[in-house]
């Protein structure tokens, strides 16, 4: 424990999501902490940001990792966010903490894609007090060893101790498993790929769908075929547009992640990171295309000429006629939009796939061990 009653506390978290959260949590952290450890403590919390982790990493070198980061600075806890789901014998890892050390590693995507930054500030605020249990009673006997549970069980998620190796620098573990742990991990993946950011990114996409949308709005081809459409169409349209432009997407940005290794781990990841993938996109277009409705409703209301459309269509002009004419444009101007996706770059969709984050952070560490000098 640092002098004076002040214990440093570290969040060293991964870019990107972790460092948001981190950030975020810091502002009411210290406070919480005093406040719930009593006896005068007061507690320095502090925020690194920068790439300390890598999908295909092991738990234990990651802990290795962190606990040489720490022994450089004058740390009395640190605390590691990362938004990679992490494996451990086969089950995704939660929590790992080293009381000997101080050290805690905590992936996100298991807390889930609700209320994350409470649950993520719940379960630092326990790691730090466990932690920090171990240093401040170590001359007084054995202390709280384990964390609560509270910050990351719920009934949707079977939480639950995991293995330790005698090697490790780890002394206690929890991991998720089964099929409502993957769900739960699944969508605390998509809640980090923040899928409201890739709306902006795809602004060539849009433009040429409203292009597409507006010509189509006033074809009288296509007046024709929205009248003769029934619903299962309309929905089968929707449906093969949205795929279409995912597909796209995923083939042009080249975001499906093909694992080198052939590890049941390695495949599971690999699950889950195309998974995670396609549900972002998907969630990005979905609100783009009800966008287009909008926006095609709105147009047509202002162009459209009942009389001419009725002696084209031999239909009147009713609100019904407005809805289905916008719902079939929408399909149409998605598959333009697709086409005007290929101008985007790389990095406008880079946040939806994990393959991306991950060979970055990769390439970033060894571009940190290379710039270490030689013995």
């Amino acid at each position: 424990m640092s002098s004076q009653g002040v214990t440093v506390v570290a969040l060293l978290a991964d870019p990107d999501a972790p460092t948001e959260i981190a950030q975020r949590m810091v502002r009411t952290l210290p406070a919480r902490l005093a406040d719930k450890w009593g006896q005068g403590r007061r507690f320095d919390v502090e925020v690194v940001s920068e790439p300390f982790t890598a999908g295909t990493e092991d738990p234990a070198t990651l802990m290795r990792r962190i606990m040489d980061r720490g022994s450089a600075e004058n740390w009395d806890i640190v605390v590691a966010l990362t938004d990679l789901p992490l494996h451990s014998n086969g089950r995704k890892l939660v929590v790992d903490l080293s009381h000997e050390h101080a050290l805690a590693l905590l992936s996100l995507p298991p807390l889930g894609g609700l209320r994350l930054q409470t649950r993520a500030r719940r379960a630092v605020e326990e790691a730090v007090l466990s932690l920090a249990g171990l240093r401040a009673t170590e001359a007084e006997g054995s202390p709280r060893s384990q964390p609560l549970l509270a910050p990351f069980v719920s009934r949707l998620a079977p939480i639950h101790p995991g293995p330790v190796g005698e090697e490790e620098t780890a002394d206690l573990r929890y991991v998720i498993s089964g099929p409502r742990g993957y769900l739960r991990v699944l969508l605390g993946m998509v809640r980090a790929n923040r899928p409201w950011r890739l709306v902006p990114g795809l602004s060539k996409a849009l433009a040429a769908a409203l292009a597409t949308g507006a010509i189509a709005t006033v074809n009288s081809t296509i007046w024709n075929l929205a009248e003769s459409l029934s619903l299962p169409r309309l929905v089968i349209a929707t449906v093969g547009s949205v795929a279409l432009m995912i597909g796209w997407l995923i083939v042009d940005a080249r975001l499906w992640h093909r694992s080198a290794e052939v590890s049941t781990e390695a495949r599971q990841r690999a699950r889950l990171y195309n998974t995670s993938t396609v549900v972002t996109l998907g969630i990005g277009v979905l609100v783009c295309y009800t966008g287009l409705i909008v926006i095609n409703f709105v147009w047509a209301l202002f162009i459209l000429n009942d009389q001419v459309f009725a002696s084209t269509t031999q239909a009147p002009l009713h609100a019904a006629e407005y809805w289905t004419l916008s719902w079939f444009v929408a399909s149409v101007a998605t598959v333009g939009g697709a086409l005007g996706s290929g101008l985007e770059s790389d990095e406008a969709i880079r946040a939806a796939a994990y393959s991306k984050r991950e060979q970055e952070r990769r390439y970033a560490l060894q571009g940190d061990q290379g710039d270490q000098p030689s013995d």
